[in-house]
């Protein structure tokens, strides 16, 4: 009797990491805070893989394009022309379009510079990564320093240049449309730049404390890389 021995295949389908990583963007692109908001860069998947270049402009075009941010610019606009910020502008219609275009040209160039071209050359991820674990004040000090420290593209948390820089360099440039009367070079980018820092570490305190329940659509599924 001759026994023939048989042969088992297994297949294992599984994604690379650019397409894992495009199936979180989807997933994160759907987060917005009461429904409306966009939160965007923000993962609730500790172990999300790495962005590619493409992917971190993808998720700044998406941030900056998004209705609710040209609303929100309208808003600041108002409020900066209520007080009379940025008083060479002027009044009426035309200052406010002034006031409109420079808040948004604002939002645009620290969005893309700190959140995908400077991320992109340093290879680190522009992303806030929620704790949701441990105590309040290691979250608490946690939420502080991620505007100082983030996650490189390796998985090791590095120093935030992206983020630093990028407000630096954000600050720099609206010198270039300030009123002439309020631009005061130097000081006018290092001002800019803490007070985009202090409310980067704000908004990161809020995220993990308060706005993932106020965002019923937000992502809580765990993937892991191939």
């Amino acid at each position: 009797m001759l026994v023939v021995a048989t042969q088992v295949t297994e297949v294992r389908v599984a994604l690379t990491r650019e397409e894992l990583a495009d199936v979180q963007i989807r997933e994160e692109e759907k987060q917005r805070v009461f429904g409306i908001i966009p939160n965007f860069f923000v993962t609730y998947d500790h172990n999300a893989v790495p962005l590619t270049a493409k992917q971190k402009f993808r998720l700044a075009w998406k941030s900056s394009s998004d209705p609710v941010t040209f609303l929100g610019v309208g808003v600041l606009a108002g409020v900066d022309q209520a007080g009379d910020r940025w008083s060479g502008y002027g009044q009426g219609a035309q200052g406010y379009a002034k006031r409109y275009g420079a808040s948004y040209a604002d939002v645009f160039s620290g969005t893309y510079i700190g959140g995908a071209i400077l991320p992109s050359l340093l290879r680190q991820d522009p992303r806030y990564f929620y704790k949701g674990t441990g105590g309040k004040r290691s979250r608490l000090l946690y939420a502080i320093g991620s505007s100082f420290i983030c996650k490189g593209d390796n998985g090791r948390w590095q120093p935030n240049y992206s983020n630093v820089g990028g407000n630096l360099a954000a600050g720099a440039i609206s010198n270039l449309y300030y009123p002439a009367r309020d631009r005061r070079g130097a000081s006018l980018v290092f001002s800019t730049a803490l007070t985009r820092l202090a409310e980067t570490t704000m908004a990161n305190i809020f995220q993990e404390f308060f706005v993932p329940r106020w965002t019923p659509n937000r992502s809580t599924r765990a993937t892991s890389q191939p």
